[in-house]
């Protein structure tokens, strides 16, 4: 058991960055970019109630399924893609090693 995993954040200009994140601390993707200063607002502090923190998947990880509460947001949110998930819905766990994901264009 690892207590970290590598993470590649591209942010929305393209730049792509790697980092190593915690798996220890129960800490979900939104919290961390926060951590690392990205532009990530999760203005409902991860309640999944406002999608300030949609993230689009890059890598091809089989991630579980997003919840009732994610569904719901998505579908209010701007500039969904197949690929998009709500980061404060996504816990680092061991399962997310190597995980590519992309920030969604800022919502007004």
């Amino acid at each position: 058991m690892t207590d970290s995993i590598t993470l590649t954040i591209i942010d929305r200009n393209g730049v792509s960055t790697t980092y190593q994140a915690p798996t220890d601390i129960n800490m979900n993707l939104m919290e961390f970019c926060r951590a690392v200063e990205l532009p990530v607002q999760g203005a409902c502090g991860g309640m999944a109630m406002c999608a300030t923190c949609q993230v689009y998947i890059e890598s091809p990880h089989e991630l579980r399924e997003p919840n009732e509460a994610e569904l719901d947001m998505l579908d209010q949110a701007f500039f969904v893609k197949s690929n998009s998930r709500l980061g404060c819905q996504l816990f680092l766990t061991e399962q997310l090693e190597g995980l590519v994901v992309r920030l969604c264009p800022e919502q007004e």
